[in-house]
């Protein structure tokens, strides 16, 4: 299929990418190693781990992940995190290296239409989150080397939820009612009776009319809107964040839900992103490697999830020369390397310094 596609195609390039269960890395890699020559898989680990991050609940699927520090940086750093490891939910080893592949080998995302209608009520991630720890996860999605995938109306935060629906005839949209029930109770909460009276039937036209995206909520809910459009310039426009699916992210964590991504880029400056998904964080002293700035340089500000322009309460500046403090509410700070070489305060939205 990649063949032909491609050959239909030229001289235009054509993108493609697989959604592949079993997590096989032949499928991105040259037919001259055996691969199928695709550009992408979807990462089905990293969009389980941060909604377990995210929201606590580890049922179904959801079971061996744990929305850890760790495995968020995992997840940045090698794409899969089951590469061959024995998987308890389906009891048997899951994935194949990819320890070799480039980051961009893999599609990242926090929702989907598949994973936003594996649920009850179809209800988008926003609304199943608190807004700072959403906030704070959608950076490390949008800041993180791997490809990101937005769903639709995720960049304004739809209100509108995303049901399970299909067009049949009778006979058929009752098999369909009654298998979407089966499936559904491979999640012990949505075997609860009150649940499964609840269910939209999925050939009713107002299950799917209910679907439909409102995109007034572009203005109404600016603040998101706003969040992503920031998030998408900065990886558009900074001149190393830009490059960040080259090449694999350093990573460390410094508390169970607060960790750091740090790009080395010795000539345009370092990028520290740092994520709080837990309390605030006094880091004093900063006994981790990663946080020491580049020789002659120090760390300003760039951005941060806790702007009161996306709906955040405020990030406190940090003394140049003073102690790591980590602020919640779960914020998620990006900042720059700058010294005389190479100044990251020019694109920096605060000139605060970081130690």
């Amino acid at each position: 299929m990649a063949v032909a596609a491609r050959e239909v195609a030229a001289p235009r390039p054509v993108y493609i990418v697989a959604e592949n269960e079993p997590q096989d890395t032949a499928i991105v890699r040259p037919p001259a190693r055996g691969g199928f020559g695709l550009d992408a898989l979807w990462n089905d680990d990293a969009h389980h781990t941060a909604v377990v991050a995210l929201t606590g609940r580890r049922e179904a699927y959801y079971r061996d992940y744990l929305g850890s520090a760790q495995e968020l940086i995992s997840c940045a750093r090698f794409g899969y995190l089951y590469q061959g490891q024995w998987y308890s939910w389906q009891k048997q080893r899951r994935g194949t290296p990819a320890l070799d592949l480039p980051p961009h080998a893999f599609v990242s995302y926090l929702e989907n239409h598949d994973q936003v209608a594996n649920s009850a009520f179809g209800k988008r991630l926003h609304q199943l989150a608190s807004p700072g720890r959403y906030r704070a996860m959608l950076a490390w999605l949008l800041l993180g080397p791997a490809t990101p995938m937005l769903f639709q109306g995720q960049e304004f935060s739809s209100s509108k939820p995303f049901l399970y629906f299909a067009d049949h005839k009778p006979g058929l949209a009752e098999d369909v009612r009654r298998g979407r029930v089966e499936f559904l109770a491979q999640f012990p909460s949505l075997t609860d009776e009150g649940v499964v009276r609840a269910l939209a039937p999925p050939a009713a036209p107002e299950t799917f009319e209910s679907c439909k995206l409102d995109f007034s909520e572009r203005e109404r809910h600016r603040e998101a809107y706003a969040l992503h459009r920031d998030l998408l310039a900065l990886r558009r426009d900074d001149e190393v964040l830009s490059r960040a699916g080259t090449y694999r992210p350093e990573g460390a964590v410094l508390a169970p839900e607060v960790f750091l991504l740090r790009y080395l880029d010795p000539d345009r400056g370092d990028r520290l992103l740092v994520v709080n998904l837990d309390r605030d964080l006094d880091f004093t002293p900063a006994r981790e490697p990663l946080l020491a700035p580049p020789s002659g340089a120090h760390w300003r500000l760039a951005w941060s999830s806790e702007s009161p322009e996306y709906g955040g309460n405020g990030m406190p500046a940090p003394e140049p020369d003073g102690a790591w403090v980590i602020r919640a509410a779960v914020p998620c700070s990006l900042c720059r390397s700058s010294n005389d070489r190479h100044d990251g305060s020019r694109a920096c939205h605060s000139s605060a310094a970081r130690p």
